[in-house]
C-alpha cells in the first residue's frame, strides 16, 4: 500500500522506525502479527464461519487508536485527499476501508492456515482477552488524557466497545444459537 497507496491510501513512513523492506519498515508487520493473534482468537470464538469478516473489523477499529498516535509522532505521513476519518483529519477514510480489506485478507489466511483449537478442554485465553481490554481502555484513556484527543478517545472507544461486545457476551455466556 505505501507504494501504490492501494488500499489504504497515500502514505510515507519516516525513517525513524528504522529497516524498510520494499519501502515498509521491518517492525510494521509484527505490529500487525501482535494485534492479529488475539483477534482471531476473539473471531474465532465469536462467529467461526465468518472469522474473516469479524476479526478484519477487529484490525479497523484498532487501527482508528494506532493511526493517529503514529502520524502524531511523525512515524507515518498521509496525503489525505477526500473525505477522512471523524476527528482525524490528517487520516484519509480510505485507510479505513483499506485496513477493513486488508484484515479480512489477513484474518482469512491466518485462520486457514493457523490450527483450530484441538484441545477438548479448550485454549485459555485470558492474556488475549486482557490485550484487547488493555487495548480499548488504553485507547480511551490515552487520547482522552494523554493526547488531549477527544474525538480519537469517543470514536476509536465506540468503534472498538462495539467491536468487541458479542465476543465478551460470548465468553461471558455462551453462544446463542443463531451463532452456532
Amino acid at each position: 500500500g505505501s507504494k501504490s497507496g492501494w488500499p489504504f491510501g497515500n502514505y510515507f513512513y519516516d525513517d525513524s522506525l528504522g529497516l524498510k523492506i520494499a519501502g515498509v519498515p521491518v517492525i510494521v508487520p509484527f505490529a500487525w502479527i501482535m494485534m492479529a493473534h488475539p483477534v482471531l482468537i476473539a473471531a474465532r470464538k465469536t462467529i467461526p464461519a465468518w472469522a474473516f469478516l469479524y476479526g478484519g473489523a477487529g484490525l479497523m477499529v484498532w487501527d482508528l487508536f494506532l493511526d493517529p498516535q503514529m502520524v502524531a509522532a511523525g512515524r507515518w505521513t498521509w496525503d489525505v485527499v477526500g473525505p477522512h476519518v471523524p476527528y482525524q483529519p490528517e487520516i484519509p477514510l480510505s485507510n479505513t476501508a483499506g485496513w477493513l480489506f486488508a484484515g479480512m485478507g489477513l484474518m482469512a489466511l491466518l485462520n486457514l492456515i493457523l490450527p483450530k483449537e484441538r484441545r477438548k478442554a479448550g485454549v485459555n485465553s485470558t492474556v488475549p482477552d486482557l490485550f484487547l481490554g488493555w487495548t480499548l481502555f488504553s485507547g480511551v484513556v490515552g487520547n482522552l488524557f494523554f493526547f488531549d484527543r477527544g474525538g480519537v478517545a469517543l470514536i476509536g472507544g465506540l468503534a472498538f466497545a462495539i467491536w468487541v461486545a458479542p465476543y465478551i457476551f460470548v465468553i461471558s455466556f455462551g453462544k446463542p444459537d443463531l451463532l452456532k
